[in-house]
């Protein structure tokens, strides 16, 4: 025993490479703002060219090392594109944060396959592309690595008219499970994270004072023992801990991160 670890040392990810989809979204952006923080270079990627732009200059101006890759996991010829540029980049690839995902909510009797098709799609099979490609490389590479994939609190939990997220979200964590089994050996982590609400574009409406927006936030606050509903900087702490040696022992789990909102 040489000395005691620091969390410099634990959290440190200098000279990682690491890819970030869905790096224009809250969860995205705020996730790459992490392992920036951290040392990692981060490959960023997005469709909306001119919004991952925006990120990837906020992080480069706070001396974040980041190249951007304006494409979407949708294809597999996309996902190897994706691959080869965080490879060339970051000389290797190291961590992955699958932070894409989407959710059209209908009831059931209402909502169009085409719907359900395009939840499955963002959420279930474009992450498989992913972890694919990535486990491709990470096992050729033979010095492990970390998948860090998107859940949700409603993985577990049922909601009216959401019979496409939830089902998609439960996905998620039984490829997180799966993968965890199929790498450990080889070093390779694959954890997930399960949030309830976060502050962002999409729930902008539920932090207002307008409109619905009162009543279906004390709902929900009603449910969560820390009183307040998730802010995208509430990511940061998770994200470089599954993507540091502090997680080396954990593969396979799924944190909720929702204010205690499962655990009652």
């Amino acid at each position: 025993m040489t000395g005691l670890p620091t969390p410099g040392q634990v959290f440190d990810l200098t000279g990682k490479s690491a890819v970030v989809t869905g790096a224009t979204g809250a969860f995205g952006a705020e996730a790459a703002r992490a392992l920036a923080g951290a040392g990692a270079n981060v490959t960023l990627v997005g469709g909306n060219g001119e919004k991952l732009a925006e990120v990837g200059k906020a992080i480069g101006n706070n001396g974040g090392n980041v190249h951007q890759v304006n494409l979407r996991p949708s294809a597999e010829d996309d996902v190897d594109s994706i691959v080869s540029a965080a490879v060339e980049f970051g000389g290797g690839l190291d961590i992955l944060v699958s932070g894409s995902g989407t959710n059209l909510v209908a009831p059931i009797v209402e909502q169009d396959v085409a719907d359900w098709d395009a939840v499955m799609d963002v959420n279930v099979r474009q992450t498989w592309l992913l972890c694919r490609a990535v486990g491709r490389q990470m096992l050729e590479q033979g010095r492990g690595g970390k998948v860090i994939l998107m859940s949700s609190a409603r993985a577990t939990l049922g909601l009216a008219n959401y019979s496409a997220y939830c089902p998609s979200k439960a996905a998620i964590d039984l490829i997180t499970k799966s993968l965890a089994c199929e790498w450990g050996a080889d070093g390779i982590q694959v954890n997930a994270i399960a949030p309830t609400v976060f502050r962002s574009d999409l729930t902008a409406w539920m932090y207002s004072d307008e409109g619905h927006g009162p009543a279906v936030r004390s709902a929900i606050l009603n449910r969560i023992p820390a009183g307040r509903l998730g802010e995208p900087e509430d990511f940061h702490g998770v994200v470089q801990l599954l993507a540091s040696s502090g997680s080396d022992f954990m593969t396979g789990a799924i944190i909720h991160l929702d204010g205690g909102y499962t655990a009652g």
